[in-house]
């Protein structure tokens, strides 16, 4: 897959996400496919070539390994932006707000930090380490948010049988 196809898919990823974040949404319906965009977008991106620098692998792993932290750290960062509720039968409901939109904004310019960084050492990143960093992110976000929603499901329906 190429650069310009690599964003594509990353844009496309990035917008369902974000265009969704702002409606409620009934976080049980989503059932056990919470992971299955993030895998997918992990999987286009080891399959890239060139997801290292072949002249500077050190530093290359460096930063790829500090853009999936960044991705890991906004996925948390996002899921506790997440206000969790129940209704009166017990479903559990997800929606965001503008402190889910800061994450996203600061998870860009730490992204753009990199890439400047990267650059300033002569090291390539292709489109597969920002993929595997959105990846990162979606993944964790869901992960999170699915946790905390079990957690307030399980909390309801133990007050509902005292």
């Amino acid at each position: 897959m190429n650069d310009l196809l690599s964003i594509i898919v990353i844009i496309a990823a990035v917008a369902w996400a974000f265009i969704r974040q702002f409606s409620p949404r009934r976080v049980t319906s989503e059932g056990k496919k919470w992971w299955l965009i993030p895998v997918v977008l992990t999987v286009l991106a080891l399959r890239q070539p060139g997801l290292l620098d072949p002249g500077r692998h050190a530093a290359s792993a460096v930063l790829l390994g500090a853009e999936i932290l960044i991705g890991l750290a906004c996925g948390v960062g996002w899921a506790w932006t997440i206000r969790i509720r129940t209704d009166a039968d017990g479903a559990v409901w997800s929606e965001e707000g503008r402190a889910a939109a800061g994450v996203w904004l600061c998870g860009m310019v730490l992204r753009l930090g990199l890439m400047g960084i990267a650059a300033a050492m002569g090291v390539h990143q292709g489109g597969a380490a920002t993929m595997l960093s959105v990846a990162a992110m979606l993944l964790t976000r869901a992960g999170v948010t699915t946790w905390r929603a079990q957690a307030l499901h399980q909390t309801y329906r133990g007050r509902v049988a005292c």
